[in-house]
């Protein structure tokens, strides 16, 4: 008698009598269209690609677990951040940013870092990158910004013409270009790198209290890089190396791990902060709001099914837990709706439910139907709500904390225009080898690009960041300053 657990079936569970043989009016064909088992064999074949993310598509994964080290339950309420010692297990996904999936790893671009929280009060989600500031101020300049960091419509080509094109017409993303150019542009590996919210977040304690956080992951491994001429090797010799590198530490048991720090701002220095704190291209100076240490993020755990944990998993900035909110950050407000959208089309409106992005408390709502629902679809509960069915009600003390909104409604800018003092001040704290490199990398990346209008534009903006910068610059590219900016 067979083993009924070795059994082929097909995917309703029936028995499949050949699976090396179809159907066919006799020995030499035609197929017959009553072979559902090779239907469905090839209809599944043709959608085992889900679509790819349009950003961060290439990307390696590890579950793993905080724990906190630092009792900072003053500042919120969050229970998996409530006393020191307590472990919540977590799931991190890294991954470049405009590369497609099957893309080399170790090619120069920002690093995603995001990070799934299994608390008792739900999942919470911090998707930030290896970087603590970012491109462009504004969520409705981001498809913009993608485009020209994906392929030219024409030639389905990598362009720098676009590339330099939209920096040099967006002189906020100057502080972000000169970080993403120097050292750490190329991580040495995903576990050889710090990590960002990137975003202002709101913490609330129990007594309503507010204040204004950033979060800093510092690798204990170590912040390493790689030359620029040894990654454009390795991206031809194992263009999976970054990947490859995290899963074999982890079975080997050299577990990477992550030092866990916030920078808190009380509530009303927003206000008269020398810099907007909510503009994601800007930082926060340490000397003013030190970094205090929070807890310890250990990665110990190798996916069993990379497609089941790595591929669907579905982070967004809008997966909160009370005594964690938003705040006005322009780029973060966006994001709170794009992400979770880009969820229900690449992976479907039920995402939510699939184990990897399974919350550990049982969900209640009435939220019903839709593609691939698979939990029981609530069963014959009631699905609306106010109700006298004894149905789920809200839980008033989970409210958001109230934040005062003032202003005309209009589609303007942050007040502050200063988009060169930051990106100046990090080129300045360079060494003169970080600076040379620096320089080398701006200028290959720079020389493809057709337009000298572009590149003086562009020339003109490292200028005002540091007038060595902006030189070097025009010197290495074979142009000079304009006049105008000196």
């Amino acid at each position: 008698m067979s083993n009924n657990k070795k059994k082929l079936t097909t995917a309703s569970g029936a028995p499949v009598g050949d699976n090396q043989h179809s159907i066919t009016a006799g020995s030499n064909g035609p197929t017959l269209i009553q072979d559902v088992h090779l239907l469905e064999k090839l209809a599944h074949f043709n959608r085992e690609r889900i679509p790819e993310r349009v950003v961060h598509a290439k990307g390696a994964g590890a579950h793993g677990y905080f724990e906190v080290t630092n009792d900072l339950s003053n500042y919120t309420k969050a229970s998996f951040l409530s006393e020191v010692g307590k472990r919540t297990p977590m799931f991190a996904r890294f991954s470049t940013v405009a590369g497609e999936t099957g893309s080399a790893d170790t090619v120069r671009d920002p690093r995603g870092f995001a990070l799934k929280f299994y608390t008792e009060e739900g999942n919470y989600d911090l998707v930030g990158n290896n970087t603590p500031i970012f491109f462009i101020q504004d969520a409705i300049k981001f498809p913009d910004f993608i485009h020209t960091q994906k392929r030219n419509p024409q030639t389905h080509l990598k362009d720098p013409n676009m590339v330099w094109d939209f920096w040099s017409l967006s002189p906020e993303s100057l502080h972000q270009v000169t970080y993403l150019h120097g050292d750490r542009g190329i991580p040495a590996t995903l576990r050889h790198m710090n990590g960002y919210g990137s975003h202002t977040f709101k913490w609330v304690n129990d007594q309503g209290e507010a204040v204004w956080v950033k979060y800093h992951f510092i690798a204990e491994q170590g912040v390493k890089a790689l030359d620029e001429k040894v990654a454009t090797e390795i991206a031809g010799d194992n263009p999976d190396y970054h990947t490859e590198d995290l899963f074999n530490a982890i079975e080997k048991e050299d577990f990477p791990s992550w030092k866990v720090f916030v920078q808190i701002m009380p509530y009303d220095d927003a206000k008269t902060y020398k810099w907007n704190p909510f503009d994601v291209t800007k930082t926060w100076s340490k000397e003013d709001y030190p970094r205090i240490e929070l807890g310890r993020m250990v990665l110990n755990r190798n996916p069993e099914n990379y497609f089941a944990e790595v591929e669907q998993a579905a982070f967004s900035p809008g997966n909160f837990v009370p005594g964690i909110e938003a705040s006005p950050d322009k780029m973060l407000q966006g994001r709170l709706f794009g992400y979770s959208d880009a969820h229900r089309y690449r992976v479907g409106g039920n995402h939510q439910q699939l184990p990897i992005n399974r919350p550990l408390n049982e969900t209640k709502n009435y939220q019903r139907d839709g593609s691939m629902r698979f939990d029981g679809n609530k069963g014959s509960s009631v699905n609306y709500e106010p109700n006298s069915f004894d149905g789920p009600k809200e839980d008033e003390p989970s409210k958001i904390n109230p934040f005062e909104v003032y202003g005309e409604a209009d589609s303007v800018a942050y007040d502050n225009g200063d988009h060169f003092t930051q990106a100046g001040d990090l080129y300045r704290l360079m060494s003169a080898d970080e600076k040379d490199r620096l320089i080398q990398a701006v200028v290959n990346h720079m020389e493809p690009v057709e337009k000298d209008e572009i590149k003086h534009r562009q020339i003109e903006h490292f200028y005002k960041a540091d007038p060595e910068y902006g030189t070097r610059v025009a010197e290495g590219l074979g142009l000079s300053v304009p006049e105008a900016v000196k």
